[in-house]
């Protein structure tokens, strides 16, 4: 298991992280309309999942807009920002900040999604919730990019990410 720290204070995660070639476990997400969306759902796209805590702190937040903003320029590809808030207050927060370009999902149900993608933090101020990481899949739910960020509070390489997908 990867190193994980929250402002360089050791962090335990529960589950496997998705390596690079591997296919990605199935899930099942609430959307802001309260309804399920699958991994599924989403067959033949390229996926980038942008998992994080909550968009209730700036690191977060910082990376929604940067994905959103990047978002508009990608082919075939949904960008997926998965977070332990509640679909209300994504949506809140996407109405106030412009944010058209990417699907927020609630782990308020699915919660296995934490330990099935390995971000399930089980210790420290953030137990329950995501470490940050960003996971990219191929139109067929292959594994081509995946980072577990080592410092929650620090941004994801955002350029590898979308670097995978020109």
């Amino acid at each position: 298991m990867a190193s994980v720290t929250l402002g360089g204070n050791p962090v335990t995660l529960n589950g496997t992280f998705p390596t690079v070639g591997s296919i990605a476990p199935a899930f099942s997400l609430v959307a802001k309309d309260l309804s399920d969306v699958s991994l599924a759902s989403l067959a033949g796209k390229r996926k980038v999942l942008n998992i994080f805590p909550s968009v209730d702190t700036p690191t977060c937040a910082m990376s929604v807009r940067h994905f959103n903003e990047s978002a508009a320029k990608l082919e075939n590809t949904v960008v997926l920002c998965i977070s332990a808030d509640l679909p209300f207050a994504q949506s809140r927060f996407c109405g106030a900040e412009g944010i058209e370009n990417v699907v927020n999902l609630s782990t308020m149900r699915g919660r296995e999604f934490l330990a099935n993608y390995g971000v399930d933090i089980t210790s420290a101020p953030l137990a329950g919730v995501a470490a940050r990481a960003v996971i990219v899949l191929d139109e067929n739910d292959q594994v081509i990019h995946a980072e577990l960020v080592a410092d929650i509070k620090d941004e994801p390489n955002y350029e590898a990410a979308l670097k995978v997908l020109a």
